[in-house]
């Protein structure tokens, strides 16, 4: 059987104030073509970006839901931390007669979903984010105060059947995965499981950590989310993972790359390299861009100028000796130094350098008419 592993499309993400919702109905176009390699999809949650989506995000998904049901695939859906599990969740039990299985807002009991192949059955359990609080109707009140312990409670009421090829779909951060910036993480470290706790699956689809990566063993895999949604992303290969489940014990998984409509990269340079027609010509100047100017003066208005260049510029930073280092300056009988004096200090702690012998003429000019001829 063959089942295909995707999470965290965070439908209706806008990044820097810009919209993403074309880019994800690409997206979206992308994984129906890949779903043609697949006898089923699972969805490891963070399907929308809010837990109230907008109008726009739930319309894109219903018209992938409904796609889906057409080519006859079907599809397991979990929330995750950004999704609301009673909305996600809302009409299920409808949706079940069309191929889709949406987790229930967590109860106390996990119910798989069955495929059938060659080999027999294939259980598919679906687990949604779960959080202490989460639990607080269905176990002893104070018997389960961090992540760890909520999904040890969850999983240890599950009694897997050892002759079946047993499947997990889960959206959890898992202790030792490699993170960035556009995940939302808890301090402290309650938010963590371990991944013994799935010890008992022959595949676990999670989702949550944008990273593709694998956890303790081949078979625990963050697909990562399918678009770049941070600069920290910028160096990664998208993808979704076909996952073949052949006999028991036999679990092969493979990457299938996706194509964006909008690539994700950061740029680094002087603003006269950075616009010189000979570097950007070779660049697709429509991929959203992160820019690090290395121009010790800034640019004045370097935002609105390199966006001729570069459309789809989202963030501009510098990387220069004032922004090294952060100094302070001393505010002791200033009334002694001369104003001139006063300005170089300023500058020579603004920018950690002193001000070149044009820049001090120039100063020096300014404050002697300013002070009618007093430096």
């Amino acid at each position: 059987m063959k089942l295909l592993h995707l999470s965290d499309f965070h439908l209706g993400k806008r990044l820097n104030g810009c919209s993403l919702l074309e880019d994800q109905r690409v997206l979206l176009e992308e994984v129906l073509r890949l779903a043609e390699e697949a006898d089923a999809l699972l969805l490891a949650g963070d399907i929308y970006d809010k837990a109230n989506p907008s109008a726009e995000a739930v319309a894109l998904f219903d018209r992938f839901l409904t796609r889906l049901s057409g080519l006859g695939k079907p599809v397991c859906i979990i929330s995750g931390n950004h999704d609301s599990p009673q909305r996600l969740s809302f009409g299920a039990r409808l949706m079940e007669e069309s191929g889709v299985y949406i987790a229930p807002v967590y109860d106390g009991t996990l119910e798989p979903v069955l495929f059938q192949d060659q080999w027999g059955e294939v259980a598919v359990y679906l687990l949604p984010f779960l959080k202490p609080a989460a639990l607080r109707s269905v176990c002893p009140e104070g018997s389960v105060s961090t992540c760890q312990e909520a999904v040890a409670w969850a999983l240890g009421r599950v009694t897997l059947d050892p002759t079946r090829r047993n499947v997990l779909v889960a959206h959890q951060l898992v202790a030792g995965t490699q993170r960035c910036q556009s995940e939302e993480l808890n301090i402290g470290g309650l938010d963590q499981v371990d991944s013994s706790l799935f010890d008992g699956f022959d595949y676990v689809a999670l989702g949550h950590i944008h990273t593709p990566q694998r956890v303790g063993r081949e078979t625990v895999r963050y697909c990562g989310s399918p678009l770049k949604y941070s600069d920290s992303e910028a160096g990664q290969t998208k993808g979704a993972l076909l996952v073949t489940l052949e006999e028991k014990g036999n679990v092969i998984v493979e990457t299938r790359p996706i194509h964006p409509l909008h690539d994700l990269v950061c740029l680094r340079g002087s603003y006269l390299e950075l616009t010189d027609r000979r570097f950007y010509r070779e660049r697709n100047r429509e991929d959203y861009t992160y820019i690090t100017l290395t121009d010790e003066e800034d640019v004045p208005q370097a935002m609105g100028k390199l966006r001729a260049v570069y459309p789809n510029l989202l963030g501009l930073r510098y990387d220069n000796q004032r922004t090294h280092t952060r100094q302070s300056i001393s505010a002791s009988a200033p009334e002694e130094q001369r104003p001139l004096e006063l300005l170089e200090r300023f500058y020579q702690t603004q920018n950690n350098r002193p001000l070149s012998e044009k820049q001090r003429a120039y100063a020096k000019a300014l404050l002697d008419e300013l002070w009618e001829g007093e430096p």
